[in-house]
């Protein structure tokens, strides 16, 4: 070959190189080799799930990369190198990790689990690490090679995406959490408080007048979120912080939870504000107790119920009919398919089998208006100003001030109406006792700060709304979930339609005695089907 024509064949695969986006390196190198086995020496790029030989193959190279501390070797067995390479080099760089071993289990198909044994060294100390993950090998889009589908759980279960692995004297000293009765509250007897008591040690861990360790954190990096120890390398000396959590309420929230996926609840003590306890079922550890946005639907009608009573557009006894629809500026409102239309009904009587319409029909009369519901939120149940301080980060519930369909749909409970149940338990508490009490899990002595305040109800008109939910707990919508149930209860159900879900959320609040609570979860249903029976788990423990 002549030197000329030489150079032209280089240039045509750096041609091919630059501008050929289907074809990776290993294509090329076939090309030159002449063994692709493909047309004009290009290798024919597969399609179709990786069979097993490839999954076996491409997971043992990606294991060997990895153990040896070859990030970026490691990176090109999977789909998204970048992102590949960044976290594993922290694994090794950042979290100090050591002497890797994985072992593979049998595969599943393309789903291959294993186990990680290794070591974690930092600054003098060190401790061994073990657990066990699993990862996917899929069909390289543009290449056609089996790869590593790329997850941040591959490098640790407990990563999500934009975590990273780090080990380094703790950013906060460790705290001892315990509850209202001096016992303490760990992530081991109460897994769903995992996020809330790293949230607490986030903000009070020197508060709370501990020393820092050394160990080994997943950092979220972007969100906010406190870091979520994994290892301990060396103790720090753990500072002591009293909570308002009842280890009863919270023990039965932790299993009533369980029932439903996504789901959530709040106990809260009426006559005080502290919180008794706070539960979710989430895969994300996501403490939407605290920080849910949903619809809230027929609960909000509590508020809905006050505004009614507070500008003497109706009371209790006075009349809130029933039809079978409503129509508010083109937009037709319905009822619950098996719910019988009545006339002369009373506020009372549409409150306890949760009448859509009658709420609709009453919403323009004078002198109520688009701010109207807003008011009565803000200005009654300390809603919606953004200033709750409850010791953790925390949802204060939005109520916008609004005219056009979102002030039909806003009067049950949908349109832009969002709530938490923490929101919702605190309604209930506002509601049967008058006063507004800012909910708060560590009390404000300890760091000084100011709790939210509110008007609260006049005593009128808070009487008849729990006599409203003392009738919904015992002849209405929530009677079936309230059975059984002694003391003095009430309670109020809903459910919410969110775009894009098949499945309407269900929403419950009520109380018993001095505590209140309120549940969603995603299960869909009424409110007495899903969330009933977690929040009347919770109130059967008498706080």
């Amino acid at each position: 070959m002549g030197k000329g024509v030489k150079a032209a064949v280089i240039g045509s695969v750096f041609a091919v190189m630059v501008g050929g986006a289907g074809y990776g390196a290993f294509n090329i190198v076939s090309a030159l080799s002449g063994d692709g086995g493909g047309t004009d020496g290009v290798a024919e790029k597969r399609t179709g799930p990786p069979g097993e030989d490839e999954v076996k193959e491409t997971t043992a190279a990606f294991f060997k990369a990895w153990q040896t501390g070859a990030s970026g070797k490691a990176a090109s067995y999977t789909n998204n190198d970048a992102a590949a390479e960044r976290l594993l080099s922290a694994f090794a760089d950042d979290a100090h990790i050591t002497d890797v071993k994985i072992t593979p289990g049998p595969a599943k198909g393309t789903t291959v689990p294993y186990a990680v044994k290794a070591k974690v060294a930092y600054d003098g100390k060190s401790e061994p690490l073990s657990y066990r993950s699993e990862l996917k090998v899929v069909r390289g889009l543009t290449t056609g090679r089996a790869l590593v589908d790329w997850q941040a759980s591959v490098v640790h279960p407990e990563l999500r995406k934009n975590d990273t692995l780090v080990t380094e004297q703790s950013a906060n000293p460790p705290i001892e959490a315990v509850g209202r009765d001096g016992s303490e509250l760990t992530k081991e007897k109460y897994p769903s408080l995992g996020p809330v008591l790293d949230a607490l040690r986030d903000k009070y861990g020197e508060e709370a007048g501990g020393t820092p360790g050394i160990e080994l954190v997943v950092r979220h990096e972007g969100d906010g979120a406190p870091d979520t120890p994994l290892l301990t390398l060396a103790k720090g000396k753990p500072g002591k912080l009293t909570t308002t959590i009842s280890p009863s309420a919270q023990a039965a929230a932790e299993k009533a939870v369980k029932r439903f996926a996504q789901s959530s609840v709040v106990a809260v003590k009426p006559s005080t504000g502290e919180v008794l306890a706070v539960a979710n079922n989430r895969t994300d550890g996501f403490n939407a107790a605290f920080e849910g946005q949903a619809a809230p639907g027929s609960t909000m009608k509590i508020i809905t119920a006050a505004m009614l009573i507070d500008n003497g557009v109706t009371s209790m006894n006075g009349p809130a009919p029933c039809p079978d629809t409503a129509v508010w500026q083109s937009q037709t409102f319905k009822n619950l398919t098996d719910m019988k239309p009545n006339e002369n009904a009373t506020l009372a009587n549409s409150f306890m089998r949760s009448c859509n319409t009658a709420f609709i029909k009453l919403i323009d009369e004078k002198p109520l208006t688009g701010a109207s519901l807003a008011k009565e939120a803000e200005d009654r149940f300390g809603l919606g100003r953004d200033d709750w301080k409850t010791g953790v980060v925390s949802f204060d519930g939005s109520v916008p001030a609004v005219d056009g369909p979102d002030r039909a749909a806003g009067a049950i409970g949908q349109g832009q109406v969002q709530m938490s149940p923490l929101n919702m338990a605190s309604v209930t508490a506002t509601a049967i006792t008058g006063t507004f009490r800012q909910p708060y899990l560590v009390s404000p002595k300890l760091d000084g700060r100011k709790l939210a305040q509110a008007e609260g109800l006049r005593p009128s008109t808070a009487a008849q709304l729990k006599q409203m939910m003392r009738l919904t707990a015992t002849q209405g919508t929530a009677a079936t979930a309230m059975e059984g149930l002694g003391g003095d209860i009430g309670a109020k159900t809903g459910s919410a339609e969110v775009d894009g879900n098949a499945k309407s959320n269900s929403w419950f609040t009520g109380f018993r005695n001095d505590i209140a609570a309120a549940a969603m979860t995603e299960e869909g249903g009424h409110g007495g089907d899903a969330a009933g029976p977690i929040v009347a788990a919770v109130l059967r423990t008498g706080g």
